[in-house]
């Protein structure tokens, strides 16, 4: 069944994604939800829960200022063990030892920063026009290239109790990140095996766990009053400052024109009245607007 009325106020959802669903089931149900066009940024594998940032309307033309945010994960990393896709959902292998807390978190330091790394072959990267993951399913020999990732910090958070070969790891990293990447290369550091056996992403830039809403509470089919309610506005997600100018020159600068600016190289964030209108870009003191959300 089809609804019959649209979500008025545009902007971002942060949802809770339980694990065991893929991160298109929320942007579906949001869809639907909506009665307009929605996209989330930054997949989330199946068996990850978290954060998931769904744009709503327009917002979704914003996606690609939203590339370099960093992101927080929790990690659960079981050792001596080995699968295709370098995670629990693979199939696994057991090989190599099980290495002690003192020696994970030695090793953890060498992995901060910039660092070049290999993407799971069951990944949606894509390889001659195909994703990484059909072609792994079909059994086809390829290699990726490296990628340049960057690593903020990791913290070792302790062992399971009930899982002698698991260990918990807090990581803060920039975008494109692949955990289960993570998960092989600190193994490899100590000489042994490890898959991601379990991950919640608890942040995503301004997206934090605590803020987030629970994807059960959507399966509810809540009404459009609700989802107005928690739709997070455009602008307040959006890092950068405000450009004000005199009307003349923000009807020029919507009417595509270029107007002179008092203000330092970058993107602004540029408004119609009160209503967020999009963003501009400042170059060499002239102003143009770049993105139009209106």
């Amino acid at each position: 069944m089809k609804r019959t009325q649209q979500i008025k106020t545009f902007g971002f959802f942060n949802v809770n994604k339980p694990s065991g669903i893929t991160s298109s089931t929320v942007v579906n149900k949001l869809k639907w939800l909506t009665g307009v066009p929605c996209g989330h940024m930054g997949t989330l594998d199946p068996l990850a829960s978290g954060v998931l940032p769904v744009g709503v309307g327009n917002a979704t033309r914003l996606f690609d200022y939203f590339l370099e945010k960093e992101k927080e994960y929790i990690a659960e990393f079981t050792f001596g063990m080995d699968s295709d896709t370098l995670d629990s959902t693979g199939n696994l292998v057991c090989g190599g030892h099980v290495p002690n807390e003192s020696e994970i978190s030695a090793v953890l330091p060498t992995f901060f920063g910039d660092i070049m790394q290999v993407p799971p072959k069951y990944s949606a990267k894509n390889v001659n026009g195909k994703r990484g993951y059909d072609l792994a399913r079909a059994g086809v020999e390829f290699e990726l290239p490296p990628k340049k990732v960057h690593i903020y910090g990791m913290e070792l958070l302790g062992r399971l109790e009930d899982k002698p070969d698991t260990f918990r790891i807090k990581i803060r990293c920039g975008g494109g990140t692949y955990i289960r990447s993570l998960a092989r290369d600190i193994a490899a550091a100590l000489g042994t095996k490890a898959v991601m056996s379990a991950l919640c992403r608890t942040q995503s830039g301004i997206f934090t766990l605590p803020n987030a809403i629970d994807f059960v509470d959507l399966e509810k089919d809540p009404d459009l009053s609700w989802l107005e309610a928690h739709v997070i506005p455009t602008q307040d997600v959006l890092p950068f400052a405000d450009l004000r100018l005199p009307e003349k020159d923000m009807g020029r600068l919507f009417n595509g024109m270029t107007v002179f600016v008092n203000a330092e190289n970058g993107t602004y964030k540029i408004y119609q009245g009160d209503a967020f209108y999009g963003l501009a870009e400042v170059k060499n003191g002239k102003a143009k607007a770049k993105i139009k959300l209106c």
